[in-house]
């Protein structure tokens, strides 16, 4: 009987390690079910059809040919040629180069020693910049800012050919200069119309940067008609966030059908380099500038004869406007174009020769770039009616007046929203300094009040004041009469004379 226990021990010990292997496996098998990790699982009813996989987008066509504008920079980058350019710099002559610049100095220690003290003469500064080869006789664009008071202008082609380039002609207005090299059948790029160009297509920057030849940057246009930017007189810069770093000037910038849009001229920059904002000379420009200079070495631009401002939302409620479109007429100059077609003071311009004018620096450049002789209509607001006047362009004129301020004469401060500027009498004496004519009169603002409506709306010392309410102001008692009835609380509007402009500005409560 002792002899049976151990055996039976070790069958009821197998058994229940069984048991418990069983109960695993059966929960094991249970929770994968519930997971399903097993192939099997519950039954459902069958989907009358088949099911509908949502189609894909379509991928973007392709840019230019190929995704990644391998053929454009082909095509394009032996037409960018980099420029190096030399000048000489004379430095500091005379007597007093040296304390003890004497001949008796000179005799005691020699003349050896005193070279080694004395600065150069002349030195050498050397610049590089880009330029776009247009015409396979040799006609190269670049910047006037990479070849200005250059003695020497060398060209170095993509084939490693050097050329010495010949000066055509500058114009430092739109930062622009055309080169000649000897040479024929050149390649070119085709010019693009840079007015139907639309933020955000795709721009390729050609040039070389640093030095560095054939190089090729993309990016898209952030925008276009950027102006006052500071850069050159005449602005309507394509700007592009496409890398433009030093000696990229004059390159060219082109889009993705591989035709010059625009020449790279400058970047916003704090550090020197690329910070993603870089401009660019729109191709339309550029070639009209190209044109004058190669046909008569200068540039004539067109002229209207007419000061002209921004039309605020303000200004166009004072002069009947509803859409604030358009570029008002603040002044017209004396036999002027527009003077012998009849526009006046407060017109409102929202077209010339056919296309719309939607600010100030849209209007001067289409004028400037207009052929003088010309005849062009120009659509204007008058008393709330759209009217119609044609224009012969004349040539602009060299001619810039100045401006300056003194307070002479007896003094006025008006109540109301006038109480924040003091004017004093214009007289003869204080218009000569003004640069105005004998004949003017008005009232001379002498004072301004620190953080006033006044100063908000950007009247300043030296300004004149010819209108109030479009009513003149010829001496200081019409400007006390005229102000005295202004109704409290109502905007302002007021003609003055800055610098030999007239500008209109609205002062609000």
């Amino acid at each position: 009987m002792e002899s049976n226990r151990p055996k039976r021990r070790r069958v009821l010990s197998l058994l229940v390690s069984g048991f418990l292997v069983g109960v695993g496996i059966l929960i094991g098998i249970i929770v994968a079910s519930d997971l399903g990790w097993l192939p099997f699982g519950h039954a459902v009813p069958e989907p009358p059809g088949p099911k509908e996989v949502p189609a894909m987008a379509p991928a973007p066509a392709a840019i230019g040919g190929d995704r990644n504008f391998v053929s454009i920079a082909k095509a394009v980058r032996p037409a960018v040629v980099n420029i190096f350019t030399t000048r000489t710099e004379k430095g500091a002559e005379g007597p007093h180069a040296m304390p003890f610049d004497d001949p008796f100095f000179r005799r005691f220690f020699g003349e050896e020693f005193f070279r080694r003290f004395e600065a150069p003469r002349e030195r050498k500064e050397r610049s590089l910049g880009s330029g776009v080869i247009v015409d396979p006789k040799g006609l190269i664009v670049t910047n006037n800012h990479v070849v200005s008071k250059a003695d020497e202008i060398k060209v170095f082609l993509s084939d490693k050919r050097e050329f010495k380039a010949k000066l055509i002609g500058t114009d430092a207005k739109t930062d622009l200069a055309v080169l000649k090299i000897e040479t024929e059948d050149l390649p070119t790029i085709p010019w693009a119309d840079s007015d139907k160009l639309e933020v955000g297509e795709f721009v390729l920057a050609v040039g070389n940067p640093f030095g560095l030849n054939q190089t090729v940057t993309m990016g898209i246009v952030s925008a276009v008609g950027r102006a006052s930017m500071g850069i050159a007189e005449y602005e309507d810069f394509i700007q592009t966030d496409a890398a433009i770093n030093p000696g990229n000037s004059g390159g060219a910038l082109v889009i993705a059908r591989g035709e010059l849009v625009g020449i790279n001229t400058a970047i916003f920059s704090q550090s020197g380099g690329n910070m993603g904002i870089g401009f660019a000379v729109p191709s339309n420009m550029a070639r009209s500038i190209l044109d004058q200079l190669v046909r008569s070495g200068k540039v004539v631009r067109g002229w209207l004869g007419v000061s002209i401002q921004e039309l605020s939302p303000e200004l166009a409620s004072q002069f009947g406007v509803q859409d604030p479109k358009g570029v008002l007429v603040s002044d017209v100059l004396y036999e002027s174009p527009v003077k012998r077609a009849a526009l006046e003071r407060g017109d409102v311009i929202v077209e010339f020769d056919g296309k719309p004018v939607e600010n100030p620096t849209q209007l001067r450049n289409a004028v400037a770039q207009t052929m003088v002789g010309k005849k062009a209509t120009v659509k204007f607001i008058r008393d709330k009616r759209l009217r119609n006047a044609e224009v012969t362009i004349a040539e602009q004129p060299k001619t810039v007046a100045q401006a300056g301020s003194e307070e002479t004469g007896d003094s006025a401060t008006p109540a109301g929203l006038l109480s924040d500027i003091e004017v004093r009498e214009l007289n003869a004496d204080l218009a000569s300094r003004l640069g105005l004519a004998g004949s003017e009169r008005g009232v001379a603002i002498v004072r301004v009040r620190s953080g006033s409506v006044a100063e908000e709306a950007g009247l300043r010392e030296g300004d004149v004041i010819l209108e109030v309410n479009r009513k003149p102001v010829t001496n200081l008692s019409m400007y006390e009469r005229v102000a005295s009835k202004l109704v409290k609380d109502k905007a302002v509007l007021l003609l003055i004379k800055r610098q030999g402009r007239t500008i209109f500005v609205t002062l609000k409560p």
